[in-house]
């Protein structure tokens, strides 16, 4: 009853949640439209005590210790190189820091003896039958599922399908974010270098894993922009816009976008949803309560998809129940880890020369950045984990 799942995104909440829902019994697909796992991105983190405890209870502590960063301190200098502030590695990196796409590899690889993957399709259309949820694929197949949950971030097609267009939901912060791939021209050997104009931050952080390469971090404010997300030459037009005239590295850098074939680009932005279901649809991860930087989204996708399927597994015939109880578990929590999100952009790119030096001012105290992270840790602890029994692993 209720066990035939289909979960739309295979980067970190949705992997995460079919390996708890084969756990439990239930027989999760996991559709996705990138034609394989997707590679690369930035280090994502994962701090205190709650985040930790989900991940050792998946097991998953062993190998992310072997493939952690081992942090990411940050160095901000002035147009000559001297610096003005230097952040250390479990600023940025909390406790446990690995890159995004060895993450999406562990869990894929964790959660494929209990589940389905599909990769190079997605979702076209959702109806609610009387039994479950019809589903049609961009492949041209259907098929019908008890259950229909969107994993798929922040830029979700499950919520677009099933609860409306994504400017009911998605609110823009101001801010535009980029990364893409470089060589590492400067010899870099551990962390970032950035620096800050007016409303811009220009950075660049060695490759955690070739020491020939690097990788570029390039914040800006700015109103909401008409283009297509999906045109990658677009965005760097944007880019270069945007950063026009600056001194420091920014003339090289820019350069190395222009080949670049691996640009991520997106505004800095932030999901809210009144109800995180409806039906026999559920949302997980940022889908429900993102944040695009800075919301420390990807600890709290991992303690959401273990929230969801123990509500599940409680009572399976009963979804919509579960839905409701997970929810009012994981709200609040969620909305407290999604705030940071908000400030991230003034952090990084302060819209004045004043706004700079007073952030570069006030970090400088070791007692007010040993407070920020203190209170880091509060907050993602601030949650009462469900102890549902778990049935043995397979072997």
């Amino acid at each position: 009853m209720n066990r035939k799942v289909l979960i739309s995104g295979a980067s970190v909440a949705g992997p995460a949640l079919a390996y708890w829902l084969g756990r439990h019994g239930f027989k999760p697909t996991v559709v996705e439209l990138a034609p394989a796992l997707r590679e690369g991105g930035q280090a994502v983190d994962f701090r205190g005590e709650t985040h930790l405890t989900v991940l050792e209870r998946m097991g998953l502590l062993p190998e992310l210790h072997r493939i952690q960063t081992g942090g990411s301190p940050m160095h901000f200098v002035d147009e000559g190189g001297r610096t003005l502030l230097h952040l250390p590695a479990e600023f940025a990196g909390g406790g446990l820091e690995v890159l995004r796409g060895d993450l999406a590899r562990v869990l894929y690889e964790h959660s494929l003896p209990y589940a389905e993957y599909v990769f190079g399709d997605s979702i076209t259309h959702l109806a609610e039958t009387s039994s479950g949820v019809r589903v049609d694929f961009r492949s041209g197949a259907s098929d019908e599922f008890d259950l229909v949950i969107g994993a798929d971030g922040l830029h979700s097609n499950v919520r677009r399908l099933a609860f409306g267009p994504e400017k009911d939901y998605v609110k823009h912060l101001g801010y535009y974010a980029a990364t893409w791939r470089l060589p590492n021209y400067l010899g870099l050997v551990k962390g970032s270098v950035c620096h800050n104009a007016p409303g811009r931050l220009a950075s660049v952080g060695a490759d955690h894993r070739d020491a020939a390469r690097a990788g570029a971090f390039f914040v800006f404010a700015a109103p909401e922009l008409p283009y297509d997300r999906h045109n990658p030459e677009q965005a760097k037009r944007l880019i270069v816009d945007a950063f026009s005239g600056l001194g420091w590295e920014v003339p090289r850098l820019l350069d190395s976008l222009h080949p670049a074939s691996d640009l991520y680009f997106d505004s800095i932005s932030r999901a809210d949803v009144d109800a995180w279901s409806t039906g026999r649809v559920c949302l997980v991860g940022d889908a429900a309560c993102g944040a695009t930087i800075g919301g420390m989204g990807t600890g709290t996708a991992m303690v959401a998809a273990y929230v969801l399927a123990s509500e599940l597994a409680r009572d399976p015939g009963a979804p919509r129940t579960a839905f409701i109880r997970y929810e009012s578990r994981l709200r609040d929590y969620a909305k407290s880890c999604q705030a940071g999100g908000d400030r991230t952009g003034r952090f990084l790119a302060p819209k004045t020369a004043m706004g700079a030096r007073l952030r570069n001012t006030l970090l400088s105290r070791p007692s007010l950045l040993n407070w920020m992270l203190k209170q880091g840790e509060k907050i993602t602890s601030a949650i009462d984990l469900p102890d549902h029994p778990v049935p043995r692993p397979h072997p």
